[in-house]
């Protein structure tokens, strides 16, 4: 090597381990964002409505059920988000290394393929059954007599009560949100187009679909369509405030925070 080289850095390779645990902390501090929307999109107008928005809807939670009422369901998502990274990741791979060129190039075009395949996969496999039983888990809490004491009693009441079908509710508009998602996620990195299409009239259907009431509708566009007839166009992007200050927040956590985080993770939990 020439005198007065730079010597080469070693590239920093973050823990598995590590990185699992700060997207579960993400996920922590932007729940009570996803149960307000949540919360909001199950309000039918069809009866009269529980919240008049966000800050209501808020102040009455913690109200009737203390601050850990904001995270009604939370249980779910942490529980889900280890497979739900190895389902996806692990698609994207798998996609990817079969659509590379003779150069191991993947052009943007295919990367949109990948990113894609990968959101459908995760969907089927993890995010369907975990967003159903966290839609359920949150409109389980406003019943007059909630029936579900944990996460555990609650998942075998939802088997027990429809089987595994059940939490398999709003499948269809569950891919094409991830579908979509992923592919803009994976290639088309920008925070507005996280913003514009993170809360799309698929999201409202799939909330609707997950819910207590799901037995009633037949189809997604069965949903679609009573939402439409009785509630108005404006109804499919009720909860798009609080879904986009959680977008917002997770950005800021990815691209600020987390870093932040795992350098804290280092100190208190030596991997090297």
């Amino acid at each position: 090597m020439a005198a007065g080289a730079p010597v080469p850095r070693k590239a920093t390779i973050t823990h598995p381990g590590k990185a699992i645990l700060a997207g579960d902390i993400e996920i922590c501090i932007t729940f009570p964002t996803e149960y307000v929307k949540t919360q909001l999109q199950l309000d039918e107008r069809l009866h009269p409505p529980r919240y008049q928005g966000i800050g209501d809807c808020m102040q009455r939670t913690v109200h009737d059920h203390g601050v850990p009422g904001l995270y009604r369901g939370l249980i779910s998502l942490l529980y889900g988000s280890i497979p739900k990274a190895a389902v996806r990741l692990g698609m994207f791979e798998f996609l990817s290394n079969h659509m590379r060129d003779a150069q191991g190039r993947l052009d943007s075009t295919r990367g949109l393929q990948c990113g894609l395949g990968a959101g459908v996969a995760d969907a089927v496999v993890v995010v369907c059954p975990m967003e159903t039983i966290k839609v359920k888990f949150i409109h389980d809490q406003t019943s007059p007599s909630p029936k579900y004491r944990g996460f555990f009693h609650g998942v075998r009441e939802i088997v027990w009560e429809r089987g595994l079908k059940g939490t398999y509710q709003g499948l269809v508009a569950t891919v094409l949100k991830q579908g979509s998602n992923q592919a803009i996620l994976f290639f088309v990195v920008t925070s507005l187009c996280n913003c514009v299409r993170g809360n799309t009239p698929l999201d409202m259907i799939k909330t609707r679909m997950q819910g207590l009431e799901a037995h009633k509708y037949r189809k997604t566009w069965d949903r679609g369509l009573q939402i439409l007839r009785n509630e108005g166009p404006k109804a499919f992007y009720k909860g798009t405030v609080p879904h986009l200050g959680r977008v917002c927040l997770d950005m800021a956590i990815v691209f600020v925070i987390y870093d932040e985080v795992v350098k804290l993770l280092n100190k208190v939990w030596k991997t090297d």
